[in-house]
């Protein structure tokens, strides 16, 4: 997720960036012609936006095509993870364009009340991780290695951390085992959330550009990291089914291979519309550059989706529906 014109620019792009900010909804409906149709009516197709800005560049650059290619009228409803898998079962949702893994929800809204499926790869990998400051790392090399934290617990103390060294969460809603790997690696630290992308971002910036101590949570793919060194913490290592148990989780996030649910009323009545989600796959660099125009560079989702159409025009076009 080196910093350079950051600075300045943070206070614009962060207020776009946090809590499913970045304005999305705003210039992104258009009126279908006579006659279009999918699953959610005439010609409207439902995309919920997760509260962080990569999954709202997928969203937008999906969301143009939907209304410029195939003239369909999108929705961007700005829905929570949880509250997005329940949409698919009233019909406030038909897609989720960035998965990260769910197994519950898999189970509960897929193989059991099937109601929803998923729709192939985004192309993109995610990794959730710890991490902290570049310049932490050099000046305590060992750092990096979860067992030596407790030697620098004091160094990470908050006002919110009560007498131990802080973990920074982000959004209530993401996907975490922080409360769990800091029980079970018997480590003197308290998960703190900071409520949103922004949050973490801000304090990343911080901790870089004023030698602030920082142990967060943050993910790829994201464009910080072109931005803010950053250097993960090395946890004990994933191995398939260390995280089955919530509650004696003591490894490592697994890298997940993102990909898209969306409803079965859609994926059975979508027609094009519904082809175009499920050819949609790019690069963790795709989205970021989108994401990246979004937060710090004054761009809508709609104008950052429009740049990246402009320039990519045989990576979309491999998408549409022949």
């Amino acid at each position: 997720m080196k910093i350079r014109l950051i600075a300045g620019l943070l206070a614009l792009g962060l207020a776009a960036a946090g809590c499913g900010g970045a304005k999305v909804g705003e210039p992104s409906s258009s009126a279908a012609p006579q006659g279009q149709s999918s699953a959610s009516g005439a010609g409207t197709v439902k995309i919920a936006i997760n509260p962080w800005v990569g999954y709202e560049a997928s969203a937008n650059v999906v969301a143009y095509l939907l209304k410029n290619e195939l003239k369909y009228q999108v929705e961007l409803p700005e829905i929570k993870e949880q509250l997005a898998w329940e949409g698919f079962e009233t019909g406030d949702v038909d897609v989720i364009i960035e998965n990260w893994g769910h197994p519950d929800l898999v189970k509960k809204f897929i193989d059991e009340k099937k109601v929803a499926v998923s729709a192939g790869s985004t192309g993109n990998k995610g990794i959730i991780g710890w991490y902290v400051p570049k310049w932490m790392a050099d000046k305590y090399p060992d750092i990096t290695d979860y067992k030596n934290l407790n030697k620098y617990a004091d160094l990470f103390k908050t006002s919110e951390s009560g007498g131990k060294g802080q973990l920074l969460d982000g959004d209530p809603s993401y996907v975490t085992n922080d409360e769990a790997l800091v029980k079970n690696l018997n480590l003197n630290f308290k998960v703190v959330t900071g409520g949103s992308e922004a949050a973490l971002l801000k304090s990343a910036t911080q901790a870089q550009d004023q030698q602030k101590a920082l142990l967060f949570y943050f993910w790829t793919p994201h464009w910080i990291f072109d931005k803010v060194d950053l250097v993960r913490v090395n946890l004990p290592a994933y191995t398939e089914g260390c995280d089955a148990d919530p509650k004696k989780v003591a490894c490592d996030y697994a890298e997940l291979d993102l990909d898209k649910i969306v409803s079965k009323k859609f994926a059975d009545t979508g027609g094009k519309a519904y082809e175009l989600v499920k050819n949609f796959k790019w690069t963790n660099e795709d989205q970021n550059a989108v994401a990246n125009d979004m937060t710090n560079n004054g761009m809508t989702g709609e104008q950052a989706a429009k740049k990246w159409i402009d320039a990519n025009q045989a990576k979309w076009q491999a998408w549409i529906p022949k």
